[in-house]
């Protein structure tokens, strides 16, 4: 199935998406280095069980607009999330499927309006209590070195530079043995102007400033936009190999807790962060599995 290209207006935002189907909004929300070319096997699939599916590229991931206003707070990936149902004529019917930044956004947006979405399949970035379970542990430190370097201004030509090698080295570091040639071309027309790169690392410039991070107001203010429980049925999916994320048991038990009635927490065995290229036949019936039940 060809996927259709869109534009739409949402949060004072011009946002362009790749389509997919009709019926009810099944909204699929990327994170960094990603595009919503990796939804290009679950779109179809969502169409085929009766959904628009929709994946938008996110605040500043060309060809959606940068942000005029320079931000890229968690609380402006919750309102985009909100912002996008509405325009993108979703009710209460609605599901939202998410991954890496697009799950902070979800988090919040399943909680700050939960009449708009039925269901919610998120992978791969628990919510904000358990991430701050798991942050500072030395092992993440070391996955989340990326985090501390994006604060620095040399960094955005270091990233850039050599065709974006950088984001090789990420894809190969998160998911280890696959073959992301494909999904970097299309990560690399996302980024490649400056003022792209500029606006993804925008994402880790307002969460993890240093002047801020880890501050009682800034917990506070996390803690509100991404750190409630959900109330709808959650599919919390994460792969084993993930090198971006960890997450044990103990984190899985303390998911639980955090999600809906009718909720699951699966462990993908042998997969890593970008488990919806890396298997995505599976990861597509587990979804799909999930959102008839």
């Amino acid at each position: 199935m060809e996927l259709q290209q869109g534009q739409v207006t949402a949060n004072r935002l011009n946002f362009a998406y790749l389509e997919a189907g009709s019926g009810p909004l099944a909204l699929c929300l990327h994170g960094f280095p990603d595009s919503p070319w990796t939804y290009r096997s679950l779109l179809p699939a969502l169409a085929e069980a009766g959904y628009r599916a929709v994946a938008p590229f996110m605040r500043g991931y060309a060809p959606t607009a940068i942000a005029a206003d320079g931000h890229y707070r968690t609380s402006d990936l919750v309102g985009d999330a909100v912002a996008l149902h509405q325009a993108l004529g979703g009710d209460g019917e609605a599901v939202l499927i998410a991954h890496d930044w697009g799950a902070t956004a979800a988090w919040g947006a399943t909680t700050l309006e939960p009449q708009r979405w039925r269901r919610v399949v998120i992978a791969n970035v628990p919510p904000f209590q358990i991430f701050g379970q798991i942050a500072f542990r030395y092992d993440q430190l070391k996955r989340s070195f990326y985090f501390w370097f994006f604060q620095m201004s040399i960094a955005e030509s270091i990233v850039g530079a050599n065709d974006l090698a950088f984001l090789d080295g990420l894809w190969a570091d998160w998911s280890p043995g696959y073959n992301a040639t494909d999904d970097l071309a299309q990560v690399k027309e996302c980024l490649r102007d400056p003022a792209n790169l500029r606006a993804a690392m925008g994402y880790y410039r307002a969460f993890f400033d240093p002047a801020r991070f880890g501050s009682p107001e800034w917990t506070i203010e996390q803690g509100a936009a991404w750190g409630r429980p959900t109330p709808q049925p959650t599919l919390y999916l994460h792969g084993t190999n993930d090198g971006c994320i960890a997450r044990d048991a103990n984190a899985a038990v303390a998911l639980r807790a955090f999600l809906g009635p009718d909720s699951q927490v699966d462990r993908i065995e042998g997969v890593g962060h970008f488990l919806l290229v890396e298997r995505s036949q599976e990861v597509n019936d587990r979804i799909l599995r999930f959102l008839r039940s």
